[in-house]
């Protein structure tokens, strides 16, 4: 449902949060490794997060990208996932067609409706905090998948 860039920067952004809530600034190679993503390309999606105000990048030999505690408790994925893949998620074609809509529907269009909403429910719902802590305990787990 997601694209890759989206997928690997909702990734990159709660790993980012997860070491900044550490204390830790972490680097592009670093996030990279721990995402499992090509560096280039990672390198791409946060310089997009950076200058959407999504991440902050610091310059330097003792820079790296961080995410300040109250953006954490008020970033919305739905605002990550706006900044890479924009609004398609919610009104693209569930298989992918270029011409589906209420007048000529793909097999999948009416379920998928319901599906979406659900989606971006779950998506304007949840902060980076909410990930980030599940029933109040930090989730450290999730990367080792």
């Amino acid at each position: 449902m997601f694209s890759k860039s989206c997928e690997y920067g909702l990734r990159a952004t709660i790993y980012v949060a997860e070491q900044s809530s550490l204390g830790n600034k972490v680097g592009l190679k670093a996030i990279a490794e721990a995402i499992d993503s090509p560096e280039a390309f990672t390198g791409k999606i946060l310089q997009t997060l950076t200058k959407n105000n999504i991440i902050t990048s610091i310059k330097g030999p003792y820079g790296g990208f961080i995410i300040e505690d109250y953006q954490v408790k008020k970033l919305k994925l739905s605002e990550i996932v706006k900044v890479l893949d924009g609004d398609k998620i919610y009104t693209g074609c569930g298989l992918g067609l270029k011409q589906c809509n209420e007048k000529s529907p793909c097999p999948l269009h009416y379920k998928f409706i319901e599906i979406r909403e659900q989606l971006k429910n779950m998506l304007e719902e949840n902060t980076l905090h909410d990930i980030l802590y599940t029933n109040g305990v930090k989730n450290l787990l999730w990367l080792k998948r």
